[in-house]
């Protein structure tokens, strides 16, 4: 079945763009940054002014919302989650998004800073796209496309349900969450309010891609406890918590384990940050794999190398605390193996090849998918997120918004 959408997505994402969400892992509140719920209180009037009644922000700066069922069969409640923030790596105040009509292919320079270009040597993905409408950033601030893509499209889909009743569907939630890009994007999430069966990120690269697999993942913190004196009198005596970490992340494997060096389903250690003083310093490292046993073998591997380090040091010492972070979806998701292939049949009704993929990352889907919500992750079109050369194609988000419908319908039919 063909839909003929009057898309509004490339407005939406244009509008959305605009308004700074970054969040900020050094916040303890939730939402970290409140300027997030500025564009919560949008989303919320514009699901308002479709006619979808329960639309609210809450407290935490969550967005809920349901499209009531409009069929007389009993089908599973399914939820479409995007997240609202953007990334703390590359700011995103006064971004100006950018339309290049019909791309011609080559090189794009960006207008704001000329020496950002977005390089087809770089961006591959770029050679499927002529022809094609792409938004970029001017190339002074990040795009936002991870994650407003996802909104955008889940938006276009609600209204477009909205006004089209003969298209048979079950309760439909949808749900925007802050502070994804900080780990903590389903920290305050209402499950019971939710009250969804199964779910679908819509935060996903490539056209057609479907990701059922994602990395687990453990933060890990080494405290060092260095001895200090005064240095005019430290011969022989201080033991700086500065050098010794330096060490321990000097010691890591050069060629292996490491982000820089790993790809597909290798694992890695990540040293993202680094404080303290002479006498005291934390270390913090993100460990990623695709299994548990591969988490673990990792974590005992960077615990031998700071053990190792601290040896030569007799009046120092160390304290490794691992602190879980997500699993990977895949333990769950194969228990309910349908989920991801309706998933794939909707995207195969667009005109798009299906592409079962891992993540070498996670979303919201991941712990979603441990909270009860089974929650592959869908493609958004959104590439070379966390930087200024982040761009997507108005036209692959166009197919996301079919394959959002689609996906709805055919969990009506099969129930």
């Amino acid at each position: 079945m063909k839909l003929n959408i009057d898309h509004t997505a490339t407005e939406r994402f244009i509008r959305y763009a605009k308004i700074d969400t970054q969040s900020d892992p050094n916040s303890p509140t939730c939402p970290s940054t409140m300027k997030q719920k500025d564009l919560g209180k949008v989303l919320v009037e514009e699901l308002l002014a479709m006619g979808i009644k329960d639309a609210h922000l809450d407290e935490h700066g969550y967005v809920y919302a349901t499209i009531p069922s409009n069929t007389s069969k009993k089908v599973p409640v399914i939820c479409f989650c995007s997240h609202m923030d953007t990334s703390p790596d590359c700011t995103g105040t006064n971004v100006k998004p950018v339309i290049h009509k019909k791309y011609e292919g080559g090189d794009i320079v960006l207008p704001g800073d000329k020496a950002q270009v977005l390089k087809t040597a770089d961006h591959p993905e770029l050679l499927n796209q002529v022809g094609n409408d792409i938004i970029t950033a001017d190339g002074t601030t990040l795009l936002g496309a991870d994650n407003k893509a996802g909104l955008a499209e889940i938006m276009d889909a609600a209204n477009f349900l909205v006004k089209h009743p003969e298209l048979k569907h079950g309760t439909i939630r949808l749900l925007f969450t802050p502070d994804e890009e900080i780990g903590r994007g389903v920290d305050k999430a209402d499950m019971k309010k939710l009250a969804a069966d199964f779910g679908y990120t819509m935060d996903g690269e490539t056209l057609g891609h479907i990701e059922d697999e994602t990395f687990s993942a453990d933060g890990v913190s080494i405290t060092i406890n260095g001895f200090s004196t005064h240095p005019g009198f430290a011969k022989d005596k201080m033991q700086g918590a500065i050098k010794i970490a330096s060490e321990i992340v000097a010691a890591l494997p050069k060629n292996r384990i490491s982000p820089e060096t790993t790809e597909n389903k290798e694992g890695f250690v990540h040293p993202v940050a680094m404080s303290g003083t002479i006498e005291k310093m934390v270390l913090k490292f993100i460990i990623r794999d695709f299994t548990r046993d591969g988490l673990v073998a990792l974590e005992e591997e960077l615990k031998a190398i700071a053990a190792g380090v601290l040896k030569k040091y007799g009046k120092a010492s160390f304290e490794f605390t691992v602190t879980e972070q997500y699993r990977n979806m895949k333990e769950v998701l194969d228990k309910c193996p349908h989920v991801v292939d309706y998933a794939i049949e909707a995207i195969s009704r667009t005109g798009v090849k299906p592409i079962r993929s891992s993540i070498r990352g996670g979303t919201d889907g991941s712990r979603l998918s441990y909270m009860g919500l089974p929650c592959p992750n869908i493609f958004a079109g959104e590439h070379a997120f966390h930087g200024k050369h982040e761009w997507v194609s108005v036209q692959d988000m166009h197919k996301a918004v079919e394959t959002i419908v689609h996906l709805c319908m055919i969990w009506e039919e099969k129930n």
